[in-house]
This record gives C-alpha cells, structure tokens and sequence, in this order.
C-alpha cells in the first residue's frame, strides 16, 4: 500500500512536470502527520497553465485508477488544492509559494525525488 501510495505521488508529480509546472517537490509526511501521506508542492506561472497542469493531473490519476479527487480553488486562485486522500497536490503561483513556504512548514519530511 505505501508504495501505490508513493507512486500516486510521483504520478501526480511527473504529471505536473508534463505541463513545466516549476520547483516541484514530493514531501512524504507520513511519519509526522495524519493529514496526509505525501504533499506534492509546485508553481506556476499563470491562469492557463494552473489550469492545464490540473487538468493533467486529473486526467493522468483517473487514467491509472485513483479516482477523482476533492479540489479547494480553480485556476483563478493563486493557490488551490487537489486532495486524493494520501496524496495532497499543491499548486502555487510563485508568489504564494514563497509567501507559505510549505517546505519550511514541513521541514522534517523526506524529500522524494523524481
């Protein structure tokens, strides 16, 4: 089970990376949260391509059988959420990253790698 759940993640994150999402992390949480498994952090430049890597990143986690996922925000807001569960993507303008700084925040989780 954890490694589906880390290769929902990596899925999550290549995805992104196919519509040059920026700065993109994997932080596995699993050991110092309850909230999640594993947080993929990463930016984007613009409206458009928040929503194009979105809608990657659904379209590739229903492709391999994750399912839907709950989304807080659309591609008009600087920060939004897809939630899957074990899996919590986030997706930033840069400058909302900076400002949060979630792998600050959650500076004791291991950094996967790609």
């Amino acid at each position: 089970m954890a490694e589906t759940t880390r290769e929902k993640a990596i899925l999550a994150a290549k995805a992104a990376d196919e519509k040059k999402a920026k700065d993109i992390v994997i932080l596995d949480i699993s050991r110092i949260s309850t909230v999640a498994d594993y947080f993929v952090i990463l930016s984007v430049a613009n409206s458009p391509q928040m929503q194009a890597v979105i809608d990657n990143i659904e379209d590739r986690m229903i492709k391999a059988g994750y399912g839907s996922c709950r989304r807080e925000g659309d591609s008009r807001n600087p920060w939004v959420l897809l939630d899957y569960g074990d899996v919590v993507v986030h997706l930033f303008r840069e400058e909302e990253r900076n400002f949060y700084n979630l792998e600050r925040l959650w500076g004791d989780a291991e950094r996967i790698t790609l």
